[in-house]
């Protein structure tokens, strides 16, 4: 047996990059995209191919296999191991040249595919394949499986755009292949010369075949092209270090056709006969994985076909587009050649591989079979009987793919949490590469074999097809180091599955988890894997994962931080459990912002994950400072406006020693300032101005904690657009009244009610982010109590800041799922805007006419929507778009000690940079109280709701 300690020594001797063998590396690494998990013993980041060498060596010298490992988006398994981790994302991520006399470009394998696309572009170029996860899978990833993506019809697989590539072999050897047997390993050329015959015969000829060595791309009529026969070798030949790959011109201008049919068989068989019109995608898929939201964009049908064209104008593109449709077969179509609405409609495909985990019923379906490829005018025939065989086995799963290349993609609903549901996947399996083979398939067409498929070659290539591909290995790692178990000798498809570690029974939880029916580990499993949190760049109004963005560690995006607890709860690499150190460090950078829970494929939800981990992590123990300061903030801010004494807080803030020690003694980032006490509340304002003016619909106007002290300036404006728009604005009670009207906390008096005491709503927010979820369910069923008369009228609950609107929206009902009364109070609770929409249609704002800058607030972004902002913005004269991402500071997060340098670089990655950038008559919008606290201490600059923006228009 390996002695960990002696290795994880002599690596780093050995090794100038980080060699980390703890529990939460290794646990950051069990998984890919797969339905596979295995525990490796470290990870290493080497520097260059020199510490690459070193990293073989020691390991060769130890015998612990190797496994190179890129964005960990590999659906099949082949990114994960028993051994060392070569992690190539941390140093070798760099473009080392470009150039667009040749089109060539040479990369280190930790490359992030869009940022050689970005590089390339300002030249008319790009890299020719496009898996979805462009974003964050890498160059070396895509040489290990053979990506292809959309525009394969086009261009190929990433092997037909790889001219020469670097590889240190698990003897060290440093060798640089190519064609005409450049960069060979003794033997190769032996063996091949040796099998022309088989070569030549035995390889289906097929646009996408992926499955087995690329063996044949060694025949003299190819080229003897080794660096083509090391595509799609999954890490198991030779550890690559370098590559130089060809660029394509781009088309100047694209034209985006969508061609509607009547369901995927129907689009299949039209697929291919697109093929004759140059298209440079072909892509398939079916209503099912269509969201809701984004349907309405779609032409109608059951099916489509995006199909992309090429020109040098707009108008050739466009013409291009047309001529497809009109040799299409079609219920009705789209052409667009607007940029971001192609953008808008390609993210509904791209978003597929996360959606397609999940069946329309909310079962998880899962891959394993994710990408077989048949003979293009096959594929109709192929779609028809696979559909038979799933009935017969009694599965489901909605396919989608690259129809123009044969190949599709689906995840099935596989029970592979029991004995019987997992047999049932092995003879699903077996049978499936029956009918693929019987096609003339493959059985991958894209992503590779890995362990799902690897041991069903045989079915595919024959018994001896397959011997020859264990002495290539042979020939190129002898000592079986690389990858081991994956493509030759590989282990069982039914084996090392992830979810067998994961406890049977329910696991006790604060929360209601009603979309995984109230399973914990259900929750967890939601993280497929496929990374689109770890993105390094946002567009349009995404918000996920800004911390991962901020520090680039895997452990602090979403995916990562799911692995940890999913490690957590299967007991094996963290052992204790909600207690875990190694879950809570992870987590401590997480700002609860819910950006996964809308930008998430599969819809994590983080930031409920992470309340629910802090409520057991700190059970019956001491919290850090912050928890008391900042999650009791509703106390301490409701104890100043007692004692009015605000005036005397806002003075002791001012001065420097007194402000330093209680930021000190409260956990609070010594960088920030305290946000001043508004000396008189909105409520105090609200009873102090009379009788209202409004006559027409009765609304309530939450008064939030942050409101009601910080920013009272926001419900005033609020009440005066609210009142100017004909509706009667009312506040919740402060006393839980016996019967009468809506209380409108001007219910001072106790004679009526001698035994109830005077409180107010809260909505628990600062409660929910810091875990203290016991007191969260105190004060919402005390908010429910007060609120018991406004529920039993229909009116709504108007709410001004965007994270309280959330917490009452989603977590209020998640928290309380035994109380039918949060569900009720949820569905009244409206945004500002949608308020002014719903209540007060025909009401005209006033005219601004001025350009906005300034951040979606990440809550509403994700939870709440904005399209009624939009339009209300819009009939206002506000013109343009706001950011994405976060804030940084989001609620306690940035004030926290230790957060400051992480919220500073999320202010920096959307919002800094647009307000810098906005003229100098431009509005700055921000709705959330966190926001304006962070324009304000990063940029001076004062951002405004749009209610104050509005009644600062009325009052002109």
């Amino acid at each position: 047996m390996t002695d960990d300690r002696e290795l994880r020594a002599a690596l780093r001797a050995a090794v100038r990059g980080e060699v980390d063998f703890s529990a939460t590396a290794r646990a950051l690494t069990t998984m890919d995209a797969s339905n596979y998990r295995r525990v490796p013993l470290g990870v290493v980041a080497p520097r260059d191919a020199d510490d690459v060498a070193a990293a073989l060596s020691v390991c060769r010298t130890y015998g612990v296999p190797v496994v190179p490992r890129g964005g960990g988006t590999s659906i099949a398994g082949q990114a994960t191991g028993t051994g060392v981790v070569l992690d190539f994302t941390r140093h070798m991520n760099r473009l080392l040249s470009l150039d667009p006399g040749s089109r060539t470009a040479v990369v280190q394998p930790g490359l992030v595919l869009d940022r050689l696309q970005e590089a390339a572009a300002p030249h008319g170029l790009r890299f020719g394949p496009d898996p979805s996860t462009h974003s964050r899978c890498t160059l070396g990833g895509m040489i290990g499986n053979n990506s292809c993506g959309s525009h394969s019809v086009a261009w190929g697989t990433t092997a037909d755009s790889v001219r020469e590539l670097s590889v240190v072999t698990p003897r060290g050897e440093r060798l640089r292949p190519g064609r005409d047997w450049a960069g060979a390993p003794v033997g190769l050329r032996e063996l091949v010369d040796g099998e022309l015959a088989r070569l030549r015969t035995g390889f289906p000829d097929l646009p996408r075949r992926i499955s087995g060595y690329a063996v044949d791309a060694l025949l003299p009529e190819r080229g003897a092209d080794v660096a083509r026969s090391l595509c799609g070798s999954e890490g198991t030949l030779g550890v690559l270090t370098e590559a130089v790959v060809d660029l394509v011109r781009a088309p100047r201008a694209r034209a985006l056709a969508v061609l509607a049919y009547a369901d995927e068989s129907g689009a299949a068989e039209a697929a291919a006969g697109l093929l004759e019109y140059g298209p440079l995608t072909v892509e398939g898929m079916a209503a099912d994985l269509v969201p809701v939201a984004s349907a309405a964009d779609l032409p109608r049908g059951g099916a489509w076909l995006f199909v992309e064209t090429g020109g040098d104008t707009e108008a050739e593109a466009h013409a291009r587009a047309e001529t497809v449709v009109r040799a299409a077969d079609v219920l009705d179509a789209l052409v667009v050649t607007d940029p971001a609405r192609q953008r808008a409609l390609w993210r509904i495909r791209e978003d597929a591989s996360g959606t397609a985990t999940r069946t329309a019923d909310g079962t998880e379906a899962w891959p394993g079979w994710e990408d077989c490829a048949v003979p293009p005018p096959r594929l109709g025939a192929y779609l028809r009987d696979f559909r038979e065989l799933m009935a017969s086995h009694g599965l489901r799963g909605t396919p989608y793919g690259h129809f123009g290349d044969g190949c599709i993609h689906v995840r099935i609903d596989f029970d592979l949490l029991t004995g019987p549901g997992v047999a049932r996947f092995r003879r699903f399996s077996e049978e499936l590469a029956e009918l693929v083979v019987s096609h003339g398939g493959s059985l991958s067409g894209e992503h590779g074999d890995g362990q799902a498929r690897a041991e069903l070659l045989p079915r595919m290539y024959g018994e001896e097809t397959v011997a020859l591909f264990e002495r290539v290995k042979a020939v190129w790692d002898p000592d079986d180091l690389l990858n081991p178990g994956m493509l030759v000798r590989p282990s069982p498809l039914d084996a090392n599955l992830r979810f067998s570690v994961l406890p049977r029974g329910p696991v006790d939880v604060a929360f209601g988890y009603p979309a995984d029916g109230g399973d914990f580990p259900a929750a967890v499993r939601r993280c497929v894997g496929v990374a689109k949190c770890r993105t390094e760049s946002v567009s349009g109004p995404a918000v996920m994962c800004p911390s991962f963005r901020a520090t680039g560690e895997e452990q602090h995006s979403t995916r990562g931080r799911a692995r940890l607890l999913h490690e957590m709860l299967a007991g094996e690499l963290i052992t204790d459990g909600w207690r875990s150190t190694e879950v809570r460090d992870a987590l401590d950078l997480c700002l609860s912002c819910k950006g996964c829970r809308s930008d998430c494929p599969v819809e994590v939800d983080m930031a409920t994950y992470k309340a629910e981990f802090l409520h057991h992590h700190y059970a019956g123990r001491r919290r850090p400072a912050a928890h008391y300061a900042m999650g009791w903030l509703p106390v301490w801010l409701g104890w100043v406006s007692r004692t009015r004494s605000a005036g005397m807080v806002n003075g002791l803030a001012s001065v420097g020693p007194l402000a330093r020690a209680a930021k000190r003694l409260g956990g609070i980032a010594g960088e920030r300032e305290v946000p001043r006490v508004a000396r008189e509340t909105f409520t105090r304002w609200w009873r102090g101005r009379g009788a209202p003016s409004g006559e027409g619909r009765l609304v309530v106007l939450w008064p939030d904690t942050f409101t009601e002290h910080l920013s009272p300036s926001v419900g005033r404006a609020a009440v005066r657009v609210l009142e100017a728009a004909g509706l009667r604005v009312a506040l919740p009670p402060t006393l839980r009244p016996t019967g009468g009207r809506v209380g409108d906390a001007r219910s001072r008096s106790a004679l009526s009610l001698p035994a109830v005491r005077r409180a107010r709503v809260c909505c628990g927010l600062t409660y929910v982010s810091t875990g203290q979820l016991d007191r969260a369910r105190a004060v919402l069923r005390r908010t429910l109590d007060l609120l018991e008369p406004v529920l039993a009228t229909d009116a709504p609950l108007v709410v001004l800041e965007p994270s309280c609107a959330a917490t009452l929206r989603t977590d209020a009902p998640e928290l309380l799922h035994d109380d039918p009364r949060a569900a009720q109070l949820a569905s009244r609770v409206l945004t500002f805007a949608e308020t002014l929409e719903r209540y007060a249609p025909g009401w005209t704002p006033p005219s601004l006419n001025r350009p906005v800058t300034g951040q979606t607030h990440c809550h509403q972004h994700a939870v709440l929507g904005d399209a009624p902002d939009r339009r209300l913005r819009a009939a206002a004269g506000l013109t343009g778009e706001l950011s994405g991402g976060c804030c940084g500071l989001a609620g306690n997060f940035g004030f926290e000690k230790g957060h400051y340098e992480v919220s500073r670089s999320c202010a920096e990655d959307q919002l800094l940079p647009s307000v810098r950038e906005a003229p100098e008559d431009t509005v700055v919008l921000a709705d959330g109280f966190s926001c304006r606290t962070q324009l304000e201490q990063l940029a001076g600059v004062r951002g405004r709701h749009l209610a104050e923006v509005l009644a600062a228009a009325l009052e002109e």
